[in-house]
């Protein structure tokens, strides 16, 4: 894919690396001399100097035939500007970083197909990490309905050597939850269970729950007598 960041910040640039080592095509465009610079030299990376609502850098940057656009510009508004040129020239996948929440639907009215809120995945994590010390990693779907956790089973749980079956019908596991996957060790890939696959020690799980049900689980998960 060729993908046009607009921003070449901390994160525009950590974006290009990432997307670049994915075997993306990627270019970015700034305003500052030292940070296009660097994207060309230290990344690797194409490099547009100029604003990224200018129309004539977007063109010179190729945007008629981006695949995906990144607005990771300093300000909203400016970010809300580049959306609304990508829609102009028919960019099929525009994602923005928002910083302020009354963005939100100026955001999608201009044609933002993933507006991601950094202050709020930043925030969520940090209460998560409080909340919930036991859980390895959470993502929050359909604006915070649906919860993916991450589980790493400790050896003497209650649900060490139970299938997955058994463990849906126990009548303490949260009706609803799903365990969607897991790994048997940290480095290997993540495998889709059935209801045969027995659970076992060091495994990490996945599962989906409600936001509500997220503490029963981990109590549930927790239980260590047999």
């Amino acid at each position: 894919m060729y993908v046009l960041i607009g921003g070449a910040g901390m994160m525009g640039l950590d974006l290009a690396k990432t997307l670049l080592q994915r075997g993306h095509t990627i270019a970015v465009i700034d305003t500052n001399p030292l940070a296009c610079q660097y994207a060309r030299e230290k990344i690797g990376v194409m490099a547009f100097e100029g604003s990224a609502v200018n129309t004539t850098v977007l063109l010179e940057a190729g945007i008629r035939k981006a695949n995906a656009v990144i607005a990771t510009l300093t300000e909203d508004a400016i970010n809300l500007a580049l959306v609304t040129l990508c829609r102009h020239y028919g960019v099929s996948q525009i994602v923005v970083r928002m910083r302020n929440r009354d963005f939100t639907e100026p955001y999608q009215l201009a044609g933002a197909t993933h507006i991601i809120s950094t202050t709020e995945l930043a925030i969520n994590r940090v209460v998560n990490a409080i909340e919930y010390p036991q859980i390895d990693a959470m993502m929050h779907f359909e604006q915070g309905q649906i919860e993916v956790l991450k589980l790493s089973i400790p050896q003497t749980c209650y649900i060490i050597g139970r299938s997955v079956a058994e463990i849906a019908r126990d009548s303490r596991f949260p009706a609803g939850t799903l365990i969607i996957g897991y790994q048997a060790h940290p480095h290997e890939a993540l495998n889709i269970p059935n209801g045969s696959t027995i659970i076992e020690s060091g495994f990490t799980i996945l599962a989906v729950t409600k936001p509500e049900l997220v503490r029963q689980l981990i109590d549930f998960i927790g239980l260590c007598s047999s």
